[in-house]
């Protein structure tokens, strides 16, 4: 709400190999858990976790992580 800011720190999923992506990874994230009703501050830490894991890869495509992937790490941490 215009009342209210959060800050979401970023996930962090291992060294960085490559950050081409990350931002294509944090907005599909992003999309995908806002679709499925997860609440906006909840969908963030998704996206970031989409993201963190994305640029632990090379390559944009390859480095998209799966479902169970995020859902693990964000069990982690």
């Amino acid at each position: 709400s215009k009342d209210r800011s959060e800050h979401v720190g970023a996930v962090n999923a291992g060294p960085v190999v490559e950050t081409t992506g990350a931002g294509d990874a944090f907005n599909g994230g992003l999309a995908a858990a806002l679709a499925k009703g997860v609440e906006p501050l909840q969908a963030v830490r998704f996206a970031c976790a989409v993201a963190g894991i994305s640029v632990t890869r090379a390559g944009t495509a390859p480095s998209m992580p799966t479902l169970q992937e995020v859902e693990a790490l964000l069990a982690k941490v």
